[in-house]
């Protein structure tokens, strides 16, 4: 009986909590949405800009400013490296060369090279030259830079077409953006998800955000076969290179590596001819080198032919 009464007096509560003005307090919320002017496009005009832009692109080379930093939740802090100068060279379908060099001196601190699947590093301050897979990720927090794959840069970089074996789906959403008072409000987006069949069936391998302002691309987030985000990639300050619209400023975050490496574009150049030498990448002699991908990863070997032990 005591029970009844129980969950009598808790039913007359409830009733009449919302009568009691004095037990709640309500708060107005107003959602600050951009009042910009905005363009429209339907989802065969995002891809065909998209496939259009890409088919322009067969070179590129371009000087930049690298900032870069490493960290962040896994690690508990983040570690801002000072920028530097770098050179970048782009060959389809799959080639890339990135040479970074030293603040003040400008003597080369890096040079890396990939052909979408080998990827080759050499660092002159260490006399290390890296052999292994794009595929691959060896983690080091000691060395966080030294995960660092060409082909996530290439990815980043341009942005490749919608294939015809592709499924495209078009949201529409809302981009966080930055108003004249420096205000950060919402603005409305088109999102143009790309769906691709793996091994194991269909996932999600890429979501590109196009502003409403201009329709062109702000944000491309990549990711893997078991739908976990890979790449966070965004584009800002574009400007018209011979009739191809490209970004001069590229943000490219790679949370599972946690580092984050934004490209500032000084020069640049498209569809000028690169020759295979370009991105050719030998060992110097007598530089310590490491192949990833081989069970005695690690262990150092001599060009000259030794195997270190």
């Amino acid at each position: 009986m005591s029970h009844l009464y129980r969950y009598r007096a808790i039913f007359v509560f409830l009733i009449a909590l919302p009568l009691t003005g004095c037990l709640f307090r309500s708060r107005k919320v107003e959602r600050q949405v951009s009042t910009a002017p905005l363009k429209s496009a339907t989802q065969e005009e995002l891809i065909d800009w998209i496939n259009s832009q890409a088919s322009r692109i067969k070179t590129l080379q371009a000087t930049v400013d690298i900032d870069t930093s490493v960290g962040g939740a896994q690690r508990g802090k983040i570690t801002d490296y000072k920028q530097i100068r770098g050179y970048i060279l782009v060959r389809k379908p799959a080639m890339l060369r990135m040479i970074g060099l030293m603040p003040i001196v400008r003597n080369r601190a890096f040079d890396m090279v990939s052909d979408g699947k080998e990827f080759k590093l050499w660092i002159p301050p260490k006399n290390k030259f890296v052999v292994g897979r794009n595929d691959v990720v060896n983690h080091n927090p000691a060395q966080p830079l030294e995960s660092i794959r060409p082909q996530a840069i290439y990815d980043a970089l341009l942005l490749p077409e919608i294939t015809a074996d592709e499924i495209a789906v078009l949201e529409n959403g809302y981009e966080t953006v930055t108003d004249a008072k420096h205000h950060r409000i919402d603005q409305p987006d088109y999102e143009l998800d790309v769906i691709r069949k793996g091994e194991r069936g269909w996932y999600l391998s890429r979501k590109i955000v196009f502003g409403r302002t201009d329709l062109l691309p702000h944000r491309q987030l990549l990711y893997n076969p078991n739908g976990e985000l890979i790449t966070d990639a965004q584009y800002e300050n574009y400007k018209d290179f011979g009739g191809v619209s490209f970004p001069t400023r590229i943000s490219i975050y790679r949370p599972q590596e946690e580092y984050d490496i934004t490209l500032t574009i000084v020069k640049l150049q498209l569809n000028q001819p690169l020759s295979n030498d370009q991105f050719a990448l030998q060992p110097p002699p007598g530089a310590e080198v490491v192949h990833l991908d081989q069970p005695q990863a690690g262990q150092a070997s001599s060009v000259n032919g030794t195997d270190g032990k």
